[in-house]
């Protein structure tokens, strides 16, 4: 991935950058910027999730309707840049989608994060979050990615069980 490079157009004149820059970009942008930051009231599905070893520490709100479909989401807490960011685009990403649709995509954002040998399948459904396939090399990182899924999995299973 790190020799991949795409043509970036900037006031008419296309240049080379390198996926990689592209990425942080992304992940800089939800971390000063996240999206859905802020306590859900009335939420009716509730998952604290923490990382000692690097601080990480965030609580996901989700507001699920009698049909099992997120129609809101949103979280709150502090932690590193790729535990923020992650969080941030997750809440993107799964407001609108039903409780299974959500479970699958937290299964397939483990799996890409977990394996050097990444089936095709769970990379198209992944989307976006692909920006976050190179922590995987770094697997102390790689918990400060996860934390908010480990969340979302608990609070999924809570309002499934519920």
């Amino acid at each position: 991935m790190d020799k991949k490079l795409v043509e970036a157009k900037n006031n008419g004149f296309a240049g080379e950058i390198k996926l990689d820059e592209l990425y942080q970009e992304v992940i800089l942008d939800h971390n000063r910027r996240p999206r859905n930051f802020h306590k859900l009231e009335g939420a009716n599905a509730y998952s604290h999730g923490v990382n000692p070893l690097c601080g990480d520490d965030y609580e996901l709100y989700l507001l699920v309707d009698e049909c099992g479909i997120i129609k809101k989401v949103s979280f709150e807490g502090h932690g590193c840049a790729i535990s923020k960011s992650s969080a941030s685009i997750m809440t993107t990403m799964i407001e609108g989608k039903s409780l299974k649709e959500a479970g699958e995509l937290e299964k397939d954002f483990m799996r890409l994060l977990a394996g050097s040998d990444t089936p095709e399948s769970v990379r198209m459904n992944v989307g976006r979050l692909k920006i976050f396939e190179g922590v995987k090399r770094f697997p102390v990182r790689v918990k400060c990615a996860t934390l908010i899924w480990h969340a979302l999995a608990d609070a999924l299973k809570d309002k499934i069980k519920g």
